[in-house]
């Protein structure tokens, strides 16, 4: 069963902190570039895979999507989904990502953002997605980059002059990692970005976009603590379609 840490209080308080858990989409850095990957929503069917708070099923249906479905294993994250949405349409369910089975040609756009790298059997879970999906359904997806989940303990080096560097460890080497993010023991699964694409592709999905994402010049000039996430990419964008 994937580790279920945002039902940890540690870790839940410490994530409901987060600018992206107060101000939802806004809150996060990436979301004008997740949101350029998306098709038009007006009737389609979507499933969000690790929905947290259900803000992007809110935003899909407020887009115009006719049904959403939104999957968590986290009861804290869908209690406060529930509490804060008000639409008949939107749906929340309790879910293993590891075990899920989604209904065959069900859906028109499976989204997830910041989830997979949490799961261990996602060949199984990509393979469940590509039969979700409708004909020219899209596959919309953001993981923590490689370059975060290869360090076994996260965090900025400084040398003796003062210069700010990010380590690797054993990047090509994969599989788990524990570190201490928000709460001790947090279990993430190393992938390189070669693995995530060859996994779409050998599930015969026609990938349309990949991206290492870093801020923009204006986001930067929002928000100038975003600068030092342009010396190595913070997330990893991708977009697919079958």
């Amino acid at each position: 069963m994937t580790q279920n840490v945002y039902d940890n209080e540690e870790f839940f308080e410490g994530y409901s902190r987060l600018g992206r858990s107060i101000d939802g989409l806004d809150g996060a850095p990436e979301w004008p570039s997740l949101r350029a990957l998306l098709p038009p929503l007006n009737g389609a069917g979507v499933v969000d895979l690790g929905c947290g708070f259900g803000w992007f099923c809110r935003f899909a249906r407020d887009a115009g999507a006719a049904h959403v479905t939104g999957y968590d294993v986290s009861e804290k994250m869908l209690a406060r989904a529930r509490e804060t949405t008000r639409d008949e349409a939107v749906v929340y369910q309790r879910a293993d990502l590891e075990t899920l089975t989604l209904a065959p040609g069900s859906c028109d756009l499976v989204y997830s953002s910041l989830a997979f790298h949490y799961i261990e059997n996602l060949e199984a879970l990509f393979g469940g997605v590509r039969r979700a999906l409708r004909p020219g359904g899209r596959f919309v997806f953001s993981v923590e980059h490689p370059t975060f989940t290869a360090p076994s303990a996260p965090g900025w080096v400084v040398d003796a002059s003062g210069r700010k560097t990010w380590p690797l460890d054993d990047y090509l080497v994969e599989g788990p990692r524990v570190t201490d993010w928000l709460a001790k023991g947090v279990v993430k699964q190393h992938r390189t970005i070669g693995t995530y694409i060859n996994m779409l592709i050998a599930r015969d999905f026609a990938v349309s976009h990949v991206e290492e994402w870093g801020p923009s010049d204006a986001q930067i000039d929002a928000w100038p603590a975003l600068a030092e996430e342009r010396q190595r990419p913070t997330f990893l964008l991708v977009a697919a379609r079958v």
